[in-house]
């Protein structure tokens, strides 16, 4: 099987060994046409879309808490059809979430701006894996989420300290590789400096920030893989 890992379920991940390979994903070779005319209607509705270079999976497996895997770089325009066209297209999704845990054991979150493609939605601070964060064909798991985090909110987790391992949850719409980093600041100091970011910025990524005390309030908007997420957290070493 392409692909084959326990789904909807919190997996322990020690190595994440998944590797760019030159060759085209045959799902953006087969619908060039349909990519096309797709992605003229999606800019349409959000000019500000742009088509760069992400990575979409043709393999990923779950062994020895190891995720195995081969990814192509796509354009963007062809993730966008995929996401329309999942079932049977021979690709998945994966991602990173470098878990934002303030030295109030509250998680910070975003919420994403009105002109982006998940306009409105809660996640913690992340983006699809690009060709840059691969170290000669190896992903860099970390390296993405610092790379996302400072992005979208500023902040600087390259010294923060994280967590001895990454889990991971597989669903139908993707599979999340996550790690918690942990800094000393409160939540709301977290946020104070986020929204200063967010009110600098010419065409920020983000709304802001949102604060998560607790798996019994969550807040509006919340994508669905991240409720698993916010509970595991808080059952464990949470408070």
């Amino acid at each position: 099987m392409n692909f084959d890992l326990p789904r909807n379920v919190i997996l322990p991940v020690d190595e994440v060994d998944v590797r760019l390979v030159a060759e085209q994903h045959p799902f953006e070779q087969g619908n060039q046409q349909a990519i096309a005319e797709n992605w003229r209607h999606e800019t349409e509705q959000k000019p500000a879309l742009y088509d760069g270079t992400v990575v979409l999976l043709s393999s990923l497996s779950y062994r020895d808490r190891r995720l195995i895997g081969r990814c192509h770089a796509v354009r963007y325009s062809t993730f966008m059809l995929w996401r329309k066209n999942r079932e049977k297209s021979g690709a998945e999704h994966a991602y990173a979430h470098a878990m934002l845990v303030a030295g109030d054991n509250a998680l910070v979150a975003i919420r994403m701006g009105s002109h982006t493609v998940n306009a409105g939605r809660v996640y913690f601070a992340a983006g699809s894996f690009e060709p840059v964060d691969f170290r000669d064909g190896l992903v860099d798991v970390d390296f993405n989420m610092v790379r996302e985090v400072g992005e979208e909110t500023g902040l600087d987790l390259s010294s923060a300290a994280r967590d001895a391992n990454y889990h991971a949850l597989s669903t139908s719409s993707g599979t999340v590789i996550f790690r918690r980093y942990r800094v000393a600041e409160t939540a709301d100091e977290i946020a104070q400096s986020i929204s200063a970011f967010v009110a600098a910025e010419a065409e920020p990524e983000i709304e802001g920030p949102v604060i998560i005390r607790n798996a019994a309030d969550l807040p509006d908007g919340l994508m669905g893989h991240m409720k698993p997420l916010v509970e595991w957290h808080f059952a464990n070493g949470g408070i």
